[in-house]
């Protein structure tokens, strides 16, 4: 694919643990614990509140509307700041030392006074409803393959809880990994390619394994990309926990924005329209042999008129439109959802197929989309799931979505915008002395294999494991 041609442009935000004896507002250890040495646990329900600008975050908005119970499970090791029962401990200074030395080594611009600010995050992942971060430094860059590469901003954060189990309307985490110090290194769109891409992420890597000071191992560093394309829009894609599958996340995500954007002029030539009521279809289905449906205690449905064989239009490797409403569904504790791109099929007769296309006065050209469960799930899904609908006559949503291991993403919320974001008020701030910014910085891993290279006569391969 021509990349330059359809306006690709990449950034890539890599979150990296810090390995620190303390966590980043407390003194709790910062090890993993295995969920079976829990030894108690409590539960939240999380709910969002207006910014200082007055507005309430759209993310946090959608993610209050999914009613979900929060479980935590702590340990010997956990404190009252980890339970949000009491305030924050002052800023870790070990950690903030940590990232001042990564700073400098990617040519970074360091603030001369460090403030904490509270980021709405309603997820259930930090037990305060927010996450605490800091900015650090900005205006930095590296050099990839004699390309130079914006280095945005490096804020230091607190880590999120670890997910352990994701039930029907439970979200259970772990507090062990909650607090501990990372950094977020954020670049700038300056990445063109998807292999482009994962040569950034890769620097980066080497970069911060330099230090000697960062933690290793499966699910300590992760990358965030964020992209977009000419007429679409950016995406903001988490959780890339492997380098091998960076550069299919782009790819891919490239396939899909191109996707939404054909789906978009195809709806608009038709003069497609997406009808806003939610339709009672229980009576519809009161004798299926659907063994979704016969345990629902609702059946809904909506109509998309001139949606016809459009739901079932596959947007990425394995993953149709109708798979996108499907993520939504899911979201708010459904098994997903039918439309009838697909029907008759899954224990759903051609009789009632006819029965619904009646009931919701749907013609040949038009889709429908049906969901069962609970009520209130089933009308607050569909709900999200119309908006969706709409967006597609504008193409491509602004959204978070989570990184899949095919490379493939899905729906996670829409994307943040600057109400999620406000001042921390029980941290005080943290003036930048001459002495902090002092710190030597260490040789890279990669001068450090080519001397060994040079001075003792070893292959690259071996080298690069020995220098690393």
């Amino acid at each position: 694919m021509d990349y330059e041609s359809v306006g690709l442009k990449v950034g890539i935000e890599i979150h990296q643990q810090l390995d620190t004896k303390n966590k980043l507002f407390c003194y709790c250890p910062t090890i993993q614990r295995d969920v079976e040495e829990s030894n108690f646990e409590f539960f939240r329900y999380l709910r969002s509140k207006r910014s200082e600008i007055g507005e309430i975050d759209r993310a946090a908005e959608e993610e209050v509307a999914r009613s979900k119970k929060f479980i935590y499970k702590a340990y010997d090791t956990t404190c009252l700041v980890e339970a949000d029962e009491e305030p924050p401990r002052e800023l870790n200074r070990e950690a903030l030392q940590i990232a001042i030395q990564i700073a400098k080594m990617l040519n970074m611009k360091v603030v001369d006074e460090v403030d904490v600010m509270r980021k709405i995050v309603i997820d259930g992942s930090n037990t305060t409803g927010f996450q605490r971060t800091a900015l650090l430094a900005f205006d930095g860059f590296i050099d990839v393959n004699g390309e130079r590469i914006g280095i945005d901003t490096l804020c230091v954060e607190e880590e999120a809880c670890r997910r352990i189990e994701d039930r029907k309307n439970e979200v259970v985490y772990s507090l062990d990994r909650l607090g501990i110090p990372l950094v977020e290194i954020g670049t700038s769109a300056d990445i063109k390619t998807p292999l482009q891409a994962k040569k950034v992420a890769a620097k980066l890597g080497m970069i911060l394994r330099s230090t000697g000071k960062v933690k290793r191992g499966l699910g300590t560093i992760r990358q965030d990309v964020n992209i977009s394309i000419r007429d679409g829009t950016r995406v903001e894609i988490k959780g890339v926990q492997s380098l091998d599958i960076l550069d299919k996340v782009v790819e891919y995500e490239v396939i899909r924005q191109k996707s939404l954007i054909e789906i978009r002029e195809e709806l608009r030539k038709r003069e497609a329209a997406v009808n806003r009521t939610i339709f009672n279809l229980s009576n519809v289905f009161k004798h299926t042999e659907s063994k979704v449906i016969k345990k629902a205690k609702f059946v809904g449905g909506i109509l998309l008129k001139r949606f016809e064989g459009l739901i079932g239009r596959e947007i990425q490797p394995g993953r149709r439109l109708g798979t996108e409403f499907a993520d939504i569904a899911r979201m708010f504790g459904l098994g997903g959802i039918f439309h009838t791109d697909e029907l008759p099929a899954y224990g759903i007769s051609e009789e009632e197929v006819d029965e619904l296309r009646k009931t919701t006065k749907a013609d040949d050209r038009d889709a429908v989309v049906i969901a069962a469960g609970e009520r209130v799930r089933v009308e607050n899904a569909l709900r999200r799931i119309i908006q969706r609908a709409e967006y597609c006559f504008f193409g491509v949503p602004e959204e978070t979505r989570k990184a899949n291991e095919d490379g493939t993403t899905s729906y996670l919320r829409p994307l943040p915008g600057a109400a999620r974001m406000y001042p921390e008020t029980d941290v005080p701030a943290v003036k930048v002395t001459e002495e902090m910014l002092s710190v030597e910085t260490p040789e890279l891993i990669e001068d450090r294999m080519k001397r060994y290279v040079k001075d003792y006569g070893l292959s690259e391969d071996l080298a690069r494991v020995i220098a690393d």
